[in-house]
């Protein structure tokens, strides 16, 4: 049993922690789907959960939701535990979990009638004001009154968290939103979620495509089969994933600029913590120093003072897919640098050519 303690929420408090978990563990059978998860989701947060699919993300969204039991571990949401106070939560959540499901000979605005109805919504003027206020937030007043067969698949997502609105909930959980839509309905997406974050939303959105959630969210967990590897800030994430590129005129010159770099490190400069070089889409060799951005300036004054003059120097901020890659594969493994979609299957692609430390 674990003994943690938790203050619970009473009627008129507020808490700045919106979920946090403790421990949390899902197995079904020998197969452990979440293992040992500890999240930290605070008031306001837009709060990507990602991981490559079947890590264990709509496992952790469904025992959130009261919709599994958790084998082992706590889920406390708003101050209060979902073990025995679901009801309570609930009230203040709106969720989608994988595909919505709606009536296909059912208009958008009809649909959303039903599901305000199911909701316990009271019927009137007030219930229809606030189906129109969601339609227009999800920009779907113009097609409201077409059926939803006829409806694209980004307009179905956008549906859906129309439906997810319509209580006006303070926590907004998206499992995988953008999912199989094309980029212009990813664009609509990411519009929504930042609309959403203005209106003081609590955003908690689960997705493989780092990409995406790394522009629209500030902290982030990374879930890898099951396991969390890594959580907090989107900013200081990269930072850690900061590089700088040099691409010198031949390669004479790069290999004298790798010595450079190697006798500068040897020397002290612990701020770089590697270097190596790649071919770029031209086929010439392109190196990579791990090292913070703003000391740019420094190491082309380095190059200068060995009369190597960079033809292209310029830093380079990283991505969540590559913090991914750098936490959860080798070194020298091949697919180091891919996305986490590659990461998912199987690699079967060859590395980039390396060189240098």
């Amino acid at each position: 049993m674990l003994n943690e303690y938790y203050e619970v929420e009473t009627p008129g408090q507020a808490t700045d922690t919106i979920i946090s978990t403790s421990r949390l563990t899902k197995a079904f059978g020998k197969l452990v789907a979440v293992n040992d998860l500890n999240l930290e989701v605070m008031r306001g947060d837009v709060f990507g959960f990602l991981g490559p699919n079947g890590s264990g993300k709509t496992t952790t969204i469904r025992m959130l939701l009261g919709l599994i039991r958790p084998t082992a571990g706590r889920a406390i949401l708003f101050g209060m535990d979902n073990a025995d106070q679901l009801p309570a939560i609930l009230q203040r959540i709106g969720a989608i979990v994988e595909t919505p499901v709606f009536y296909p000979y059912l208009t958008g605005m009809d649909n959303l009638r039903v599901v305000a109805a199911a909701s316990g919504l009271q019927s009137g003027k007030i219930n229809q004001r606030r189906i129109d206020e969601v339609l227009e937030l999800v920009e779907l007043r113009k097609q409201e009154k077409l059926i939803y067969r006829k409806y694209s698949l980004g307009m179905k997502q956008r549906l859906g968290i129309a439906a997810a609105l319509l209580t006006d909930p303070e926590l907004v959980m998206l499992d995988e939103p953008t999912n199989g839509l094309d980029p212009a309905g990813m664009f609509e997406i990411r519009q929504l979620i930042r609309r959403l974050a203005e209106l003081g939303k609590t955003i908690f959105l689960s997705s493989h495509l780092l990409n995406e959630v790394q522009q629209v969210c500030n902290r982030v967990a990374i879930l890898q089969k099951g396991n969390l590897i890594k959580q907090g800030n989107v900013r200081e994430l990269l930072r850690g994933s900061e590089q700088v590129l040099i691409r010198l005129r031949s390669a004479e010159e790069t290999q004298a600029a790798l010595a450079a770099l190697r006798e500068l490190r040897d020397q002290g400069a612990t701020w770089i913590s590697r270097f190596y070089t790649e071919m770029d889409r031209q086929g010439q060799p392109l190196i990579r120093v791990d090292a913070p951005t703003a000391r740019s300036a420094e190491l082309n004054q380095l190059l200068a003072r060995r009369d190597l003059f960079a033809a292209e120097i310029h830093p380079y901020e990283g991505s969540l897919e590559e913090v991914f890659m750098q936490l959860t594969t080798p070194v020298n493994q091949p697919g180091r640098r891919r996305g986490m979609e590659a990461l998912a299957s199987s690699d079967k692609s060859s590395s980039p050519e390396k060189g240098g430390a």
